[in-house]
Formats: C-alpha cells, structure tokens, sequence
C-alpha cells in the first residue's frame, strides 16, 4: 500500500542531506535502511506513532518502522509503517515520497523494504542497517530477497548526524531539562520523614508527568546506602537524599541529579558537596566549541584526584539527545560498553552533554550532581541551572 492521499506537503527531508550522503560516503553505504526508534523519528522529523510509544510486540511480532533514504537521492526515500499510521499521514502528510503504512510485524515491514528497494534499483548495493534494532527475522528476509546486497552497519553514520542539535531540538531538551528539575525539586520539597523510596519515586513520576513529561526512571537513594532502587527504605531526620531521574519532551532526554536533606545540612555535607562542584566547575569551564573533551576530561579528572574524597568519587560525560547515551561519545572503560572515540576531536556548537561527578561516600552515602550543558561558540548554556545545592525536605 502507497498511501499518499492527501499528502500536499514538498518532499523537503528535516535533517542535512548534504551530511548525511558525506557520511554514507565515507561508511561505504549506498541506502540506509533505519529501523531503530530514536533514528526513524530523527529522520522523520521527530515523528513517532503514539500507538507504540510504550511497546513494540503485538500479536506473533513487532512492530518495526522503517525509514529508507538513498545517498544522493531524497527523492527516492520512503517510510514504512503499521497500518493503523495512514491516519497519521492523512492528517499530517510525511515528507517521504513514498509511504508505505500496510504492516503488522517485521516480515511485512521487510517485504515492503526490498520492493522498495527493487523499485529505486538497489536490490544488490551496499545496504546500510542498525544491526542492533533490526531483527533477526527482517534481516534473514532481507538477505533471502536482496541477491548480491552486502550489509553495512550504519549505526556510526547516523550517530554522527544527530550530534549537533538543531535549534528546535535544543529547545526541547532544554525544555526536558527545566521540568525535570522542576520535579525533583517538588517532588525533595514534598517528602517527609518517614517517606520510602518507593512512595518519593511514585511522587517524581506524578510530579513529571503533570509537566507534560514522559517519565523513563528514577534512580533514588537515601541515607548512607548507595542501593538506588525503589524499596520500603524511610527517609530519617539528617540523611541525604540523591534523585537521578530521566524524562522525555517530545522523544528527548533530560537527566539530571540533585541532592536532598531532611533538615538542615551539617558542615560535613556541605564540604562533601562543594568538592563534587569543584569538578564539576571544572570540567564546564573546559566547556566550549573547538575544544576537546579530553581537556575537560584531564582537568577535571586533576581536581578529582586532589580531592579528599578521590577514593571513593568518579566523573563521567557523555553526549545526549534522543537517546542517554549518544554522540559525542567521550570516555571509556564506564559503566556504558563504549569507546570514548570522540574524546580528541573538537566539541562542535549544538552537542550536548551531560556532565556527571558521582561520590560513594562510605558513612554520608550517595553524593552526586548531574547537568547538561549545550555547547556553544564561547562556552556553554547549563540547561536545568537550579537547585545545585543542598535542597530541604519536608517542607
């Protein structure tokens, strides 16, 4: 099915086309076939179908949208999509020349792929997919159907053409960034002693979700434990509380961290937290276009290990966006299994970042601040600047 009743809209692609073929170019790719969720939004210009916004199974499959885009060749680009998304496209037209919305599960959706692909004459050229969100029973179609196609991961390629943020794009994580501050920062205020863990996150996910955010997680500890799952554990009189917490504004991420007590902070917390802000003023003064992560890196990484507390404190940055986890990728050997691959090349205007210090403290528990910073020609814009300190409870 090609549904394009009533589409009147110019087959004008919303991303850097010129980028996008130079990136193909240089990956040895001729179409790329996206199937991921955050990149098929990407390329549709932040379009995501509502209806699996929660879920992909349905019935004996899942749903997997896909979008194919031909180097050089706009014109030969298509969608394909679940039935029920020719409504989407009635009422507000995709820019693809072509949409295919007639599938149920993956086999359909990779059948109406190599048609496409027959039709545009690319049955047996360098195909690029994700390798990682296409499953293994699309991808066996593919092969079966496409003769002399070779596979290509192009993973890289559309990482590195989200990675500088548009202005609408920054204005929506900058948007995620407020609310989600403006959350933690209610939801810190509302609890009390004897408030558990369990009920604070409940709090934060209401507190998000009135915002207008869509509520990912949040990771919570109390007192001097560093477990921050969601358990019956009370907030007592005196005792820390972290919130780390990840939401989404209209498919783009905040994910902050902001420090909680019940009552008033003593002496010792309050140099505790000043050393985590020392490396995190660190590192945001290393923060601008033309500079590499690695000098923020090494400079912050130098006050981390002057500090007291070095022992037992971390720092991390990554870049951030559509998904937690994205261009520029910065560091390695962390929790998240990537290489840091972009720690020497220069920041460019639009990244964004998050810059993390995290301290275990043995005795006062889980000290941390997280912020996300854009980069800009002269530095940085701090999204979510608020509430750095030590925040009361109960109050």
């Amino acid at each position: 099915m090609n549904n394009n009743a009533g589409n009147t809209r110019p087959a004008v692609p919303p991303f850097d086309t010129a980028k996008l073929d130079r990136l193909m170019e240089e990956a040895g790719i001729d179409v790329i076939v996206a199937t991921s969720k955050h990149n098929t939004q990407y390329l549709m210009g932040g379009y995501k179908f509502i209806f699996f916004a929660a879920m992909d199974a349905i019935g004996h499959s899942r749903y997997l949208p896909m979008v194919i885009y031909q180097k050089g060749a706009p014109d030969h680009s298509a969608y394909v999509g679940n039935r029920m998304e020719g409504a989407e496209h009635h009422n507000n037209p995709f820019w693809t020349p072509a949409v295919h919305t007639a599938t149920w599960g993956t086999q359909d959706a990779a059948g109406l792929a190599v048609d496409h692909l027959k039709k545009i004459g690319k049955v047996s050229g360098r195909i690029g997919i994700e390798p990682a969100f296409l499953p293994s029973d699309a991808r066996d179609l593919l092969a079966s159907r496409l003769d002399g196609a070779r596979f290509v991961d192009a993973t890289h390629a559309l990482e590195r053409l989200r990675a500088v943020k548009t202005p609408d794009e920054l204005a929506k994580l900058r948007r995620a960034s407020e609310l989600i501050t403006d959350s933690m920062l209610a939801t810190i205020a509302a609890a009390r002693a004897g408030s558990t863990k369990t009920e604070i996150i409940e709090q934060l996910r209401r507190e998000e979700t009135n915002r207008g955010l869509h509520f990912e997680y949040c990771l919570l500890t109390l007192g001097a434990s560093h477990n921050r799952a969601a358990s019956p554990q009370a907030w007592a009189e005196g005792e820390v509380l972290s919130i780390d917490s990840g939401g989404n504004y209209h498919g783009y991420i905040g994910d902050l961290c902001r420090m909680g007590v019940l009552g008033k902070p003593d002496a010792e917390l309050e140099d505790l937290l000043a050393e985590v802000e020392s490396i995190q003023q660190t590192a945001f003064a290393g923060v601008r276009a033309g500079a590499t992560g690695s000098e923020m890196i090494v400079a912050a990484e130098d006050v981390l290990k002057a500090s007291p507390s070095a022992a037992f404190t971390d720092f991390f940055c990554h870049g951030m966006g559509l998904i937690s986890h994205e261009a520029p990728f910065l560091m390695t050997n962390h929790p998240v299994a990537y290489e840091g691959i972009d720690a020497d090349r220069p920041l460019e205007a639009g990244m964004v970042i998050s810059v993390e210090t995290t301290m275990l403290h043995p005795k006062r528990g889980f000290i941390k601040l997280e912020d996300t910073l854009a980069i800009t020609d002269g530095g940085y814009e701090m999204f979510g600047d608020r509430g750095r300190g030590w925040n009361r409870g109960g109050v």
